[in-house]
């Protein structure tokens, strides 16, 4: 029998209390999970300013009514207040992790982690409920390690990184195969000395007509193209297609295309790696793509930033930089940035680092100096690249957007991912919206396809994530998940789930518009308002005039005023007039100024 899923756990790390509370039903019929109820939660609890690393900041570690049901990776979402930005933060992670959670509470959405605890502990999850025990002689050790010390359970953890509150440390699942990797969740479970989470039991099984959709939907899944091209490699092609385009950022955004590109591409992957699928139902569909030394073969934003950005050739560099980063519990694009910025910062005589270009050892050691906040530099690396440039110079290298890197995707080249990164609501991220995989074929886009494409990729992530899915098995949904919905007796249509993405998207603006962002926080960094420093044409500086009349074009058709807020007009019909409070400021509209309809698909008022 299906249970609804519609409780939280609550933790209290501060005064070891654990109790179960039911979600409004009002909630869930509004926000769902993952996302939209981590959204949720986190405005209706956090006090604007709250400190991101103090114990009174939430870590939702959060599902949704779809998890465990839905083919290919159950995923997770790891919702918090940023310490590397200062805003919202929703970050996810799949594997054998969620699968077993979703199993383990069959009846809630997730944990709600609060306090901080005097000593690290581990959060203990099966089948005599959920309990805190000592996790003292953890600590310090990686995740790999961490994992293995359960080896009859799936674990969520944190490593080094973590432990030392590097801003952008990730949370480990499988061993450090998984990453809720952007934003810094890993510094709030080291802020909070939760080392690791750990489950057991056995993941759900769907039945009925949740199995006739899980056979459906895996099979269209692994003919859609998107299903083929994933299992091929890994995302690794995404490297292959960001040079050919000229997207591909090389050696801290000095160029956009590697000529290496094919050592450590999926030619690489094909000649070098042993794929190895999990035959276990803990891990339906899952797989994971192996170098013969048993490093996980390196995915796309790996590669792309780790390789391409550091100017390393070598495909076995690549993935033992990226088993590093695995291992210290960080992430691979703000670190692979961070190091980038660091030898340009070098190179110019802003700080004294014996580290180059090409030098995966140099790579390496930094890396693991930041991981331990080993050094002064090192120390404001960790605090994020931008805190980093503050303290030593070379703020014309910074490759951020609000505090958080950007991937290695060079916006200079499709104007719409220039909007996207500026728009992220979470910083710096090409997993909002990535329009540029069309732009770039269709030719350059008119300001109006331009704002239609990334506000649509928003609106429809900010639902899937609430399921939550992988947006990549999402390309297989046609009605943004309805049909499932329908099958746990939660009825939508298509245009009522649009609808409830941009009322996601909407609240997490509110969220961070409390926290003080506006639009001066919609902006692109220095390093691509700039010419490239090579001969390269192809990818020219940003026109900040377009950009800013693309960012006027976007909040206008979002029904937020022109310091990017949103009017009380859109609140209202969006449903979000009795969950703003009196601290969060909203825009009131110019006097010549008239409320468009949202663009994307679904809008029907």
């Amino acid at each position: 029998m299906i249970q609804t899923r519609d409780h939280v756990v609550r933790i209290d790390l501060t005064t070891r209390t654990i109790r179960r509370e039911r979600v409004p039903e009002r909630w869930r019929r509004r926000f769902l999970g993952g996302k939209g109820l981590g959204a949720r939660y986190l405005y209706a609890e956090l006090e604007a300013d709250v400190d991101p690393l103090g114990p009174n900041n939430v870590l939702g570690v959060l599902l949704g009514p779809c998890s465990g049901y839905l083919p290919g990776e159950t995923r997770y979402a790891a919702v918090t207040k940023s310490p590397l930005t200062g805003g919202f933060l929703d970050s996810y992670a799949g594997g054998r992790f969620p699968a077993r959670l979703a199993g383990a509470l069959p009846n809630c959405l997730g944990l709600l982690v609060t306090g901080r605890a005097d000593s690290p502990v581990a959060l203990q999850i099966g089948g005599d409920g959920v309990e805190l025990s000592s996790a003292n002689e953890l600590s310090g050790v990686d995740t790999e390690a961490v994992a293995d010390a359960f080896p009859d359970a799936a674990t969520a953890c944190i490593g080094p990184a973590g432990e030392s509150m590097v801003r952008y440390a990730s949370i480990a699942s499988d061993g450090g195969d998984h990453h809720a990797g952007r934003g810094g969740a890993g510094a709030v479970m080291g802020a909070k000395n939760l080392k690791v989470i750990v489950v057991r039991g056995d993941p759900v099984q769907p039945t009925g007509e949740l199995m006739r959709l899980h056979r459906e939907y895996a099979d269209d899944y692994q003919n859609h193209e998107t299903g083929r091209w994933l299992h091929a490699g890994a995302t690794i092609e995404s490297l292959d297609f960001a040079d050919e385009t000229g997207l591909l950022a090389t050696r801290g955004w000095q160029k956009t295309t590697f000529d290496e590109s094919e050592a450590i591409g999926v030619e690489a992957v094909k000649s070098s790696a042993v794929d190895r699928e999990y035959p276990d139902a803990d891990y339906p569909g899952g797989f994971r793509i192996e170098t013969d030394e048993g490093d996980t073969v390196p995915r796309g934003a790996t590669a792309m930033t780790l390789g391409a950005g550091l100017g390393i050739d070598d495909f076995d560099d690549v993935a033992t930089l990226g088993a590093v980063c695995d291992r210290l519990g960080i992430d691979v694009i703000d670190a692979g940035n961070a190091v980038a910025w660091a030898i340009r910062a070098a190179d110019a005589g802003y700080v004294d680092l014996e580290v180059s270009f090409g030098d995966a050892s140099g790579a390496a050691a930094l890396i693991e100096r930041i991981a331990t906040r080993a050094g002064p530099v090192a120390d404001a690396l960790a605090d994020g690249v931008s805190i980093a440039a503050d303290r030593y110079g070379g703020e014309a290298f910074i490759p951020t957007v609000k505090s958080m890197a950007v991937p290695s995707y060079d916006p200079r080249r499709a104007g719409s991912m220039a909007l996207a990164y500026a728009t992220s609501d979470r910083g710096g991220c090409h997993r909002r919206a990535r329009p540029f995989e069309r732009e770039v074929f269709d030719g350059e886009w008119t300001l109006e396809t331009q704002v239609q494409a990334v506000i649509t990729a928003q609106n429809v992530r900010s639902v899937l994530w609430s399921l939550p899915t992988d947006d990549f098995l999402g390309d297989v949904f046609d009605d943004l998940g309805a049909e499932w919905l329908a099958a746990l007796g939660r009825e939508y249509d298509a245009s009522d789930l649009y609808r409830l993405g941009e009322r996601v998207w909407t609240l997490v603006r509110l969220f961070n518009a409390r926290e003080g962002f506006d639009r001066d926080d919609d902006s692109l960094p220095a390093v691509f308002r700039d010419p490239l420093p090579s001969a390269q044409n192809e990818a020219s500086a940003i026109d900040q005039d377009d950009f800013e009349r693309a960012i006027d074009r976007y909040y206008a058709a979002r029904g937020w005023g022109p310091n990017g807020r949103p009017l009380p007009a859109t609140l209202e019909r969006l449903g979000l007039t009795d969950v703003v409070d009196s601290e969060t400021p909203l825009d009131t509209p110019p006097a010549d100024w008239t409320q468009e309809a949202s663009l994307g698909r679904g809008d029907t008022e």
